[in-house]
């Protein structure tokens, strides 16, 4: 029953999210403000925030040494790819690469697919790239450039958290289920911004 009631509130966020307007994590820049601008951005475009929840909620599926493994490698990683984006590297389908990242995540949740540690390792770091330019990119517009990138590490941080305590429910009877539920719920929010990034 639970996990019934579980998947309805899923249901119901996904048809939310795909009735709202567009993501806005990565729609251009002029970010005033340091450290709450930074906090705030991750939690304001459901791409990124759907993202980091899921890298949470895989490593807590796959266990040790992933559960720490993932949230650590993913801002490592996304430092590098916001490096990239304030330098103004060229990197092509920015957009693409993070609807696809929030696609990916949740069939592997949903598949409950256990890939081994250096192919998790090498998904999550891919795809931080991504966040990380989209990021970067803004970063030179924010007035306290490194107030705004600690609050944004912070924010991402606990989304992490935040998908390792859903992952809690893979220990409980029929919690399997709820999570796969939710990872479903999340590929198909990665096929809508996916359609939006190719349709933009």
């Amino acid at each position: 029953m639970r996990a019934r009631q579980a998947l309805a509130g899923a249901a119901l966020l996904l048809a939310g999210w795909l009735t709202a307007g567009p993501a806005l994590a990565h729609s251009g820049t002029g970010l005033p403000g340091g450290f709450l601008s930074g906090f705030l951005h991750p939690l304001s475009g459901f791409d990124h925030l759907l993202a980091m929840v899921s890298v949470g909620l895989w490593g807590a599926f796959l266990g040790r040494p992933l559960i720490v493994a993932l949230p650590v490698i993913f801002p490592t990683v996304m430092a590098l790819g916001g490096a990239m984006g304030m330098a103004n590297v060229p990197l092509p389908r920015v957009e693409i690469g993070i609807a696809i990242s929030v696609l990916v995540m949740g069939g592997v949740i949903a598949a409950a697919y256990r890939a081994p540690i250096w192919l998790a390792c090498g998904i999550v770091g891919v795809f931080a790239i991504f966040h990380g330019y989209a990021h970067g990119r803004e970063l030179p517009s924010a007035a306290d450039p490194i107030g705004y990138s600690v609050g944004f590490v912070l924010a991402t941080g606990m989304l992490h958290v935040a998908g390792i305590g859903i992952g809690v429910l893979n220990d409980r009877p029929g919690g399997v289920v709820v999570t796969r539920g939710l990872g479903a719920a999340v590929a198909l929010c990665g096929v809508y911004f996916l359609f939006r990034a190719l349709t933009a």
